[in-house]
């Protein structure tokens, strides 16, 4: 389980610079508000997740057609999870929105982690 959480991680590492790269560009660059923004960061970095998550973190054999809808389940749980604690974190505290971000991954990786060994790709 050591070695399925360390390369999770380094999937996640690539899928949160998909993710935080996108959130930033909206937000800086394109003067988004940060909940819209990082929702189209988690999407984004979704999908960097499934093709990387499949291959070296759980090594699944599940056909495409059964993990596909299972990741996505579980990816809108995140989603909605997502949008909860950003909303909560930014509009409701006034906090900055990288921080809070920070913190949604955090409590999203451990969903998510969870979710995909029990169920998605087991």
């Amino acid at each position: 389980m050591s070695r399925q959480f360390a390369a999770f991680f380094g999937v996640g590492l690539a899928a949160a610079l998909v993710h935080f790269g996108l959130l930033i560009l909206l937000v800086e660059g394109g003067g988004a508000h940060p909940v819209p923004a990082t929702l189209a960061g988690y999407v984004a970095g979704g999908s960097v997740s499934y093709a990387l998550n499949r291959r070296h973190t759980y090594k699944s054999s599940r056909p495409h057609r059964e993990a596909t809808w299972r990741f996505a389940a579980v990816a809108f749980v995140g989603f909605l999870l997502t949008w909860f604690l950003m909303h909560v974190l930014v509009e409701w505290l006034g906090g900055p929105y990288l921080p809070a971000q920070v913190a949604t991954t955090g409590v999203v990786m451990l969903w998510s982690f969870l979710a995909h060994k029990i169920w998605t790709f087991a």
